[in-house]
């Protein structure tokens, strides 16, 4: 495992404004879906001229998946983050009458449900977890999610006003204050899956490094770590954004047990993280412009 001494993806500023994202909840909440969709043209072009960081965060990402990016790529790749990012405060508010959603291995949730055994659900910066969120409190299927929120203030404050109750689903990373472990343990002891995200390197920098998309990428180990120490199971969550209004959501079980043998354990950690970045690529694969980690995600492989 390594430690990177380079800039994280934490310490990259929240893009844009708080009066961008209340200029965007109002047209949301006011002249609807379509008026704010309009809009988002303007702002995904805006962060293509303006932010030459996330022009190449994308295109290096795409042209490891489609073998070419030009500018019109990155803006369809970057559209489709603001567009995602806007149904975010519709299903935030419980408003899902815009969208299709489909589930694909809901069974897995419900029988956790039903048997009252936590899991631990690794997700990842693919489409919506939001939708996740949505189709749980819908279908009774309660979920927490473990994350760290700090490096998108604005749009949780403005997720907050909307529905202030979304807090009680989310366990914050602090850093330095291991507590959150203890969150998850009891959520976990209670029967509630908790959902994290596994395709970026914690707060503390450690990692694990596993083929993804054709080149070596660092991945965080400690959804392994944590999901060894609970003795939970494991699954993974994907949930895909299909033009206009379609979401599908995946699930799928990844361990029943994950096991890092004390001799083992570093070659133990990288088998996970490789089985993960495998799969992550088929859904990446799948939906070639879902995949949202604008930063330089393969710099410090």
């Amino acid at each position: 495992m390594t430690s990177p001494t380079e800039d994280r993806w934490q310490d990259v500023a929240e893009k844009g404004s708080v009066l961008a994202i209340r200029l965007l909840v109002v047209l949301a909440t006011t002249l609807g879906r379509p008026a704010a969709r309009a809009a988002l043209h303007l702002v995904a072009a805006w962060y293509v001229l303006f932010h030459p960081a996330v022009r190449r965060a994308s295109r290096d990402y795409l042209v490891r998946l489609q073998r070419r990016a030009g500018l019109a790529d990155v803006y369809r790749h970057v559209l489709c983050f603001a567009r995602v990012t806007l149904d975010r405060l519709f299903l935030v508010r419980g408003d899902a009458r815009s969208f299709e959603l489909s589930f694909n291995g809901e069974a897995h949730l419900r029988a956790l449900r039903d048997s009252r055994r936590g899991a631990l659900l690794l997700l990842s910066h693919v489409g919506s977890f939001e939708v996740l969120r949505a189709s749980s409190e819908a279908r009774d299927l309660p979920v927490a999610f473990l994350g760290y929120f700090r490096n998108a203030r604005m749009i949780n404050a403005a997720l907050r006003e909307l529905n202030p109750a979304v807090d009680a689903q989310l366990i914050e990373i602090r850093p330095g204050d291991p507590s959150f472990v203890l969150e998850v343990e009891q959520r976990i002891a209670e029967g509630s899956p908790v959902g994290t995200m596994s395709d970026r390197v914690g707060f503390d920098g450690k990692s694990v490094v596993a083929p993804f998309l054709g080149t070596p990428a660092r991945f965080p180990p400690g959804p392994y770590l944590l999901a060894a120490a609970l003795g939970c199971p494991v699954y993974l969550v994907f949930c895909l954004y299909r033009e206009p209004n379609r979401y599908e959501l995946h699930c799928e079980p990844f361990a029943e047990r994950v096991s890092l043998p004390r001799a083992a354990r570093a070659e133990a950690l990288a088998g996970y993280a490789a089985r993960y970045a495998a799969r992550l690529e088929h859904y990446c694969r799948l939906a070639p412009l879902n995949w949202f980690n604008f930063y330089d995600f393969w710099s410090r492989s």
